[in-house]
């Protein structure tokens, strides 16, 4: 999970891409970067950290430019150098550029073609950058040996392309230096991506990013998901072409996404996520209610903050008061994107503090949008208890999290999943609560396709075990695993500097 933006037609997009970047947040605090284009030139600054500590008033002066993109990193195992800090660039052909939110399920093979086919050289061991050059060699390839320049149909033909050689789930932004702003989405539209427009002084500026609130805040309108399988070229002139580049494409978004990763104040694919999570939230309460009528519930307390619109419904359904019993230190990073297990057990008593009140001699049901190593779960729990709570039941408004996800999620291996392999009574007894209940998988596609019945399906796998892009094997997992473990056991080194690849503007990060 990452975040991207890209905005065309802004005098200064720095500006409005720093704004739509903080609003994402959320979706990566690892790393951030701006790159934007002005009159034939690029301009980067990237580095690890979050956006307010990356960009300085002396480095937005630097960004100049109407044409922009930014990321913000979700840190994956083994990605924690500014090298792999997004965007990436190459100067060939004219001038390219992208942020990309997701993971590449077919890299090693790709890696390869790129190497001994395509005669391209990698420099990191992103997937971001063998995205980028297999898009540069389809670009050249779709322009031919002959033609000085591009036009829309060379440049789908060069994402078609892309498609073809490219599996797995990715949300892609970029630029092309001279051309205008791409943006386009993978065939099962697994990862999100929205755009819209507004007035500008020059005419009509685009915005396209990873959920729909960065472009409320930014003051765009006419939101409208970029569809699986679409590439969209915006020209310099503002003018918007829209076409399906991906053969069969499908919609099958990212529960996930509506679980845990947008926020809920955005809109993905038509589905609200607050409403979605009220559901999760009203389903779940049901459930409870049906599985143990006699309860003995004096309160639920969310743990902040992505589970309050879930427990808040909960407690409605169920005729229980709800409480907020956990106070949140804003400025602690969220446990579940730091990249080492450590950092999480260690951040999380850091992160929040228990309103003693609250617990005191009460049966605690606690809500969370999600159990995924068990970790901070048991912590919690515990935080409860030494608070003063006579019993801590524990409800997660998602299904069990057994399987890896490798479309984009940090957690690929299920050695680390606290539900793998284990029964919900084996769970409950490893996160230390005195009752447990999960999510059905069913009710939560039914909160979510609620929003938009034209959903048929979802990417589930994390859940269901069943890989949509269907080459996900029992090899390619035990391989993932392995890559896992050696990159956890090697410090990663910086590669070669940007400031060494052509006409680009990179400024000191000191």
């Amino acid at each position: 999970m990452c975040g991207i933006v890209g905005v065309i037609g802004e005098p200064h997009a720095n500006q409005v891409i720093y704004d739509a970047l903080t609003v994402i947040q959320h979706r990566g605090q690892d790393a951030a970067g701006i790159m934007t284009c002005d009159r034939g030139r690029v301009h980067l600054k990237k580095d690890n950290g979050l956006v307010r500590d990356v960009f300085e008033d002396r480095h937005m002066a630097q960004l100049h430019g109407n044409l922009g993109i930014g990321h913000v990193r979700y840190p994956t195992a083994g990605c924690d150098s500014r090298a792999e800090a997004q965007p990436f660039y190459v100067n060939s052909p004219f001038g390219l550029a992208i942020s990309h939110n997701g993971n590449l399920t077919n890299l090693s093979d790709l890696r390869i073609a790129l190497f001994e086919e395509d005669l391209r050289q990698l420099n990191t061991s992103s997937d971001s950058e063998v995205l980028l050059n297999v898009l540069a060699h389809e670009l050249r390839v779709s322009v031919g040996a002959t033609k000085q320049r591009a036009d829309p149909k060379d440049i789908f033909a060069a994402i078609r392309g892309v498609f073809r050689r490219c599996r797995g789930g990715f949300s892609v932004v970029g630029i092309i230096v001279g051309y205008g702003l791409i943006a386009f989405r993978d065939s099962h539209g697994i990862r999100p991506l929205i755009f819209g427009t507004k007035s500008a002084p020059n005419g009509k500026s685009v915005m396209v990013a990873s959920e729909s609130v960065a472009l409320d805040v930014c003051g765009y309108s006419g939101e409208t998901d970029v569809m699986p399988g679409e590439a969209i070229f915006v020209d310099t002139q503002g003018n918007i072409h829209r076409e399906i580049c991906a053969e069969n494409p499908s919609l099958s978004p990212c529960l996930f996404e509506y679980v845990y990763l947008a926020r809920p104040d955005s809109t993905i694919d038509k589905v609200a996520v607050y409403k979605s999570r009220l559901r999760m939230g009203n389903l779940l309460g049901k459930r409870l209610l049906g599985q143990w009528p006699d309860h003995d519930i004096d309160v639920v307390i969310p743990v902040p903050d992505t589970s309050r619109t879930a427990a808040l419904q909960m407690a409605n359904v169920m005729g229980i008061k709800y409480r907020e019993g956990f106070i949140k230190n804003r400025y602690i990073g969220r446990t579940f994107i730091m990249p080492e297990q450590e950092q999480r057990q260690k951040s999380v008593r850091q992160k929040l503090n228990p309103i003693g009140l609250e617990f005191r001699d009460k049966n605690v049901l606690l809500v969370d949008d999600s159990i995924v190593r068990g970790t901070t779960s048991r912590q919690i729990i515990q935080m409860a208890r030494d608070a003063g709570a006579k019993k801590v039941y524990f409800a997660s408004a998602a299904p069990p999290v057994r399987h890896p996800n490798v479309y984009g999620i940090d957690m690929p291996a299920a050695s680390e999943l606290v539900a793998s392999g284990r029964t919900i009574e084996e769970i409950r007894n490893e996160i230390g609560a005195d009752f447990l209940i999960f999510q059905a998988l069913n009710d939560l596609i039914e909160s979510v396709r609620a929003g938009n019945p034209a959903i048929h399906d979802f990417e589930s796998s994390c859940f269901s075990g069943e890989y949509i892009t269907g080459d996900v094997t029992p090899g390619y997992l035990r391989s993932l695993d392995c890559d896992r473990r050696k990159d956890k056991s090697l410090q990663t080194g910086d590669a070669l500097n940007l400031t060494d690849v052509g006409p680009i503007s990179e400024f000191d990060p000191q």
